[in-house]
Order: structure tokens, then C-alpha cells, then sequence
């Protein structure tokens, strides 16, 4: 069986390829490694590989391990990418750098008016519902826009993009349709003034085609830390 540091290698050069097909530089594009469920042993081993960014679903769980690795803290990067109720903003404004799973302007107030004043700004991506699933967490593609303008002016936060979680899809077109939705409705906020450059999709089945829709951010577990 592959160790962490294989994994995390085969997953870059998968990166690196679709890059390449996309006729982007590779650094345009970063590894988030989804360690949830995952301990802090796994996280160091990543990190040992030259892996720092990390993304967590559960607060909790998330709390927990920030906690075992703050030995590391200054070299760990922590996304939140799982869903956040409004009553547990408060730990998320203290000790993450990222929340990618902002969908109601109610919990990105929160965010904002708890994030200590000696952090620099929240980095934050509105989640987008692209496929319209009625299972799914974020905000509604029409809705984006004036949410967005809004999120930009809390002082506590840094509007960065968009972050989705399309459904599933078998070939490579399909796989790209949701994607490219994503990425237009970057450019019309772009268009708009606002000043943004996330977008934040495509896990272990489908990077390469976010990557050829213009992905910056690539959220990948399975690849990594292998079967939950």
C-alpha cells in the first residue's frame, strides 16, 4: 500500500499533467489536503512530505487536531470546508485561516465580527449550491452576486471566490459543465469590481477537470489519505 508522501507525489503529478493540458503554470493551482476523519499522525506525515494546507468538515474534529499539532501552527494552513452553524463561528473565526463553506450572509457577519483583531483577515469562499442538488449546502447562482458585494465589506473578512461540491458525473464533459458554471459567475463578480481570484473545486475523482476550468484551489482526501 502507497504511504502518505507516494500519495501526496502522485496526486501533484496528477496536478501537474492537467496543468499542462490546460496550458497553466502548475503553481496556479493548490493542494488542499482534506484530512478529516484523519488524526494528527497523518497530518504530520503529509506535512513532512511538504504538504501544509489541510482542510477539515467537522469544527470539533478540526478543533481537536489544531490543538495536537500547534507545535507545527506556523506551518499549518487550516481550511474549513464542511459545513458551519451559526453557533460554531466563534472557534472557526479564532483559529482557522480559511472557511470555503460560507453560504448566508448571517454566518459570515459572525465570522467577521469574532475574528480576533490580531489575525489578519479571514480568507473566505461562498459556497455555491452549481448543480441545484436539494441535498446540498450554498447559495443559490443567482443569489451570488449580492451576497458576495456584501461579504466584501465586512471588515473581519477576506472575500477570496467560490467554492463548490458538484454531484458526481462520469465522463469528462460532464464532469467540466458544473465547473465552468463556477468559473463564469467568478468572472461576472470580477466584472462587477470585485476584486476575487478563488475558485475552489474538484476533489480526487474530478481535479482534472476542475483544473482545466480554472480551479485554484483542489480539495483532495482520498487520494491522499486513502479510504475513510
Amino acid at each position: 500500500m502507497a504511504t502518505i508522501p507516494e500519495n501526496i507525489q502522485q496526486v501533484r503529478d496528477r496536478i501537474a499533467a492537467a496543468c499542462a493540458s490546460a496550458q497553466r503554470d502548475v503553481q496556479s493551482v493548490t493542494l488542499l489536503a482534506v484530512s478529516k476523519t484523519f488524526g494528527p499522525d497523518a497530518v504530520r506525515q503529509a506535512l513532512a512530505a511538504g504538504q501544509s494546507r489541510f482542510g477539515e468538515n467537522y469544527v470539533q474534529e478540526a478543533l481537536d487536531k489544531i490543538a495536537a499539532l500547534s507545535d507545527a501552527r506556523a506551518r499549518l494552513e487550516w481550511h474549513l470546508i464542511g459545513p458551519l452553524q451559526s453557533n460554531k463561528t466563534r472557534p472557526v473565526a479564532e483559529h482557522f485561516d480559511w472557511v470555503h463553506s460560507v453560504d448566508r450572509l448571517k454566518i459570515a457577519q459572525r465570522l467577521s465580527d469574532q475574528r480576533p483583531a490580531h489575525l489578519p483577515p479571514l480568507q473566505v469562499c461562498l459556497q455555491v449550491n452549481i448543480s441545484g442538488e436539494a441535498s446540498k449546502s450554498g447559495l443559490a447562482p443567482a443569489d451570488v452576486p449580492a451576497v458576495a458585494q456584501a461579504v466584501a465589506r465586512l471588515p473581519g473578512l477576506r472575500l477570496r471566490g467560490l467554492m463548490a461540491i458538484p454531484e458526481p458525473a462520469g465522463d469528462r464533459e460532464a464532469q467540466r459543465r458544473p465547473h465552468r458554471a463556477l468559473r463564469e459567475l467568478l468572472v461576472r463578480l470580477q466584472a462587477r469590481g470585485l476584486d476575487v481570484d478563488t475558485l475552489s473545486m474538484g476533489m480526487s475523482a474530478d481535479l482534472e477537470a476542475a483544473i482545466l476550468e480554472g480551479a485554484t484551489i483542489v480539495r483532495v482526501g482520498t487520494a491522499i489519505f486513502g479510504q475513510r
